[in-house]
């Protein structure tokens, strides 16, 4: 998204390349949960090195494929880093439990095994992360997995796979404790209705999770859902307003607001709804907007076409509604945002009950919303 060029192509996983590639995982499954937990954690520390050595060269692809500001993309990296440091540690304190029987010369004991394949539906929005905080937890506990990443973000995928095919092949073990399959919502059913498979980790809109709930439901199978949000800021009448508007701006426009704990309402209490609001207009005049690789920027594009399609519309939506503009939106166009994903972040006076306010618009809206006295009636 950020200058609208092909920078490479995946090839889409079909069926039968599918279950190749479940049987592989099958038959490496069978080989690492008999590896210790220790061992299997020194792997993941090991691939915690190795983040830290690519760790700009990743930072920039997820920059330039997703659009994020090169800083979030750091830090992005940073936190896959940190999920391997986290794992490492839990490898060694897999413990169980021992008990007394009420039969003699008996005793009663718990242990923990592996479940098997854990498939792993990751969104463009933070396209390593959410793969690492999965995998990282599901190596230590002797699991394989399988990663469905976001078609929006493939490479990504790609460069993460080869950085832990050299961890592997450095430990004469199978690639195919880690796999990687592409393609649209038809590839992720592939995973949600997989009997072989009985955890499904799955991000992605709220839309989405009840799909892959259902379908996983379905089949007895378990899911761990991290879906969508429509987060709010409260600002009390004692509240430090410096602070609060740094946290607001960093809410509203980091990742473009494509997070699902992005900032979408600001609820300010009469006495400094006022004062509250005129900061936030100035902090907004001194947003720069462009290439994400650029670290003078401070925001770059949404992800694609549609996402700005679906900006465009929620704000002539919240207007029609009643809602008044105080920071305008709108695409932005010329040279300078040559793959037209570009927008401006917008600022909108809202009632908290219009329809456009109650629904997640993953793009950087912010609502302002005063209430007087009672909160719990402004909420």
């Amino acid at each position: 998204p950020i200058d609208g060029t092909l920078i490479g192509k995946v090839t889409e996983t079909a069926k039968q390349d599918y279950d190749n590639i479940i049987q592989k995982a099958i038959t490496a499954f069978g080989i690492w949960r008999k590896k210790p937990a220790p061992l299997r954690g020194e792997i993941v520390r090991q691939l915690g090195q190795k983040l830290r050595e690519k760790k700009e060269h990743l930072a920039k692809l997820v920059s330039y494929e997703m659009g994020k500001p090169y800083q979030e993309g750091l830090g992005e990296v940073q936190e896959m880093i940190d999920i391997c440091d986290f794992a490492v540690g839990l490898s060694r304190q897999l413990h169980g439990h021992t008990m007394h029987s009420e039969r003699e010369e008996h005793r009663m004991y718990e242990q923990y095994h592996p479940i098997g394949i854990v498939g792993i539906i990751s969104a463009f929005n933070f396209p390593v992360a959410v793969w690492a905080w999965n995998t990282a937890l599901a190596w230590v506990c002797g699991n394989v997995c399988i990663w469905k990443p976001s078609e929006k973000t493939p490479l990504c995928a790609v460069a993460c796979q080869n950085i832990v095919t050299e961890v592997f092949a450095a430990n004469n073990l199978p690639e195919e404790i880690s796999n990687l399959i592409h393609g649209d919502a038809k590839v992720g059913e592939f995973l949600a209705k997989d009997t072989r498979i009985p955890l499904v980790a799955a991000t992605g809109s709220t839309k989405m999770g009840k799909i892959v709930a259902q379908q996983v439901a379905g089949r007895l199978g378990k899911s761990l859902l991290e879906l969508g949000g429509n987060n709010a800021i409260i600002v009390t009448p004692n509240a430090n307003i410096k602070t609060t508007v740094l946290a607001a701006v960093f809410g509203a426009i980091g990742t473009a607001g494509q997070r699902c704990t992005s900032t979408r309402r600001l609820i300010i209490h009469e006495s400094i709804y006022e004062k509250v609001k005129n900061a936030l207009q100035n902090a907004y005049q001194q947003i720069k907007i462009g290439n994400a690789l650029d670290e003078n920027n401070h925001m770059g594009p949404l992800i694609d076409s549609d996402a700005v399609q679906n900006y465009v519309n929620a704000l002539k939506q919240v207007v029609a509604e009643g809602g008044n503009i105080l920071v305008e939106g709108g695409a932005l166009s010329g040279k300078k945002y040559q793959s037209a994903c570009y927008v401006k972040p917008a600022i909108v006076e809202a009632e908290n009950t219009f329809t456009t306010v109650q629904q997640e618009t993953f793009a950087p809206i912010l609502y302002l919303i005063k209430y007087t006295g009672d909160l719990e009636n402004a909420i």
